[in-house]
């Protein structure tokens, strides 16, 4: 028993009423993921790709689509021809375009390839090292690279002096070559990069000494870059036309300069804003008083209240880290106030503490305040001390 066709607008994953760029865009994305040389030896794949290439054939033909609307797959019962998968008849149906892109991607080359026209030169890419408060309000910064200049022997054809490049006689001075592919639906046309000039159309018989060809010299370079105020650790700096130098005319690419900012050993950073944690004493969150609090800006003091528990935060307004757009606003600062329990204690201090704790225990949790009557641990046989 033959198996049962699926719908075809089912099988390319449109609506009804695509328009013809849907279902070119459909069976497009369909073609490059099971076209069997992008999938040798699955027949799965092979299995749906001839599955899609029949429902593009008839739904990308005005005529053969709307009979299909009509009548179904009954339409074409019994339809034949030669070069077809299982009989059918892929006559009518256009998928040069479609496979010049598939091939082009596959093999290197297609219809993607420019021709030897200008083009733009290659970004560069390197990093500089600033401080965290660098980063808060921004810095110039020296950088030393190796840059290509044009050939001062050549004047960048890349040719001896004296002699000119001759025009790639491969391409024709195009930049590029078209080779033919066998596929499932015979010979498909496509254009590629010309092996022999690369692209420019020229071939250098006779190469200058001083660039072996290149038409460039690397020179060093001391290069200025201005980071931003506010700016973030793995953000970048653009510098225009300060990369590679462009082919056939074109412009210089860009630099592009990753910024590292190094830890702060109190300050972390979240966006716009700034954290810390700030110490104070004992005496100080119970009776309040005056603490510094250092800052990007510098010291400033703060007036804690009395009776101010430990882990308390406090927000400093526009005190943070400057905003890329707009320098003059600024993020904030948000400080968490910890109650530091001293760990050594003098004689007297311990005296004054007990006396501080007789007179405020009765209200805290204190060992005292247990009655006589015993505790469940112990049985009602009084109080009881737990050890580790």
């Amino acid at each position: 028993m033959a198996e049962q066709k699926r719908d075809y607008y089912e099988v390319l994953g449109i609506e009804k009423n695509a328009d013809d760029a849907a279902i070119k865009k459909a069976y497009r994305a369909l073609a490059k993921k099971y076209h069997p040389d992008m999938n040798p030896g699955d027949a799965e794949a092979e299995k749906k790709f001839k599955e899609a290439s029949e429902a593009y054939a008839i739904l990308s033909d005005p005529e053969k689509r709307r009979q299909y609307d009509q009548y179904g797959h009954a339409a074409f019962d019994g339809a034949g021809g030669p070069g077809g998968f299982g009989g059918f008849d892929f006559s009518g149906a256009d998928f040069t375009d479609i496979f010049g892109d598939i091939f082009g991607d596959f093999f290197g080359g297609g219809r993607r390839s420019r021709s030897n026209g200008p083009m733009k030169g290659a970004n560069i890419r390197t990093s500089v090292r600033i401080t965290f408060e660098e980063a808060v309000f921004g810095v110039d910064k020296e950088l030393e690279l190796t840059l290509k200049d044009e050939c001062t022997a050549c004047h960048g054809t890349g040719a001896k002096p004296g002699t000119s490049p001759e025009t790639c006689p491969k391409c024709g001075g195009k930049g590029q070559v078209v080779f033919t592919q066998q596929s499932f639906f015979g010979t498909v046309r496509n254009v590629q990069t010309c092996p022999d000039c690369h692209g420019t159309g020229k071939i250098i018989k006779d190469k200058c000494p001083d660039c072996r060809g290149t038409g460039y010299i690397p020179n060093k370079k001391k290069i200025q870059v201005s980071i931003p105020a506010g700016i973030d650790n793995g953000q970048s700096v653009r510098i225009r036309d300060k990369g590679e130098p462009g082919t056939n005319g074109g412009p210089r690419g860009d630099l592009l300069v990753e910024v590292v900012v190094n830890r702060h050993p109190i300050f972390q950073r979240q966006d716009e804003n700034i954290y810390s944690t700030v110490p104070m004493s004992f005496a100080i969150a119970a009776l309040g008083g005056e603490i510094v609090i250092d800052t990007v800006d510098g010291k400033v003091i703060y007036d804690v209240k009395a009776g101010t528990p430990t882990d308390t935060k406090v927000r400093l307004k526009g005190k943070g880290v400057p905003s890329l757009r707009n320098k003059n606003i600024r993020g904030d600062h948000y400080v968490t106030l910890v109650v530091q329990v001293p760990d050594k204690l003098s004689h007297e201090a311990r005296e004054l503490l007990k006396k501080f704790d007789e007179q405020t225990g009765d209200s805290l949790n204190a060992a005292k305040n247990i009655t006589s009557g015993g505790t469940e641990e112990s049985g009602g046989k009084g109080k009881k001390k737990f050890r580790k």
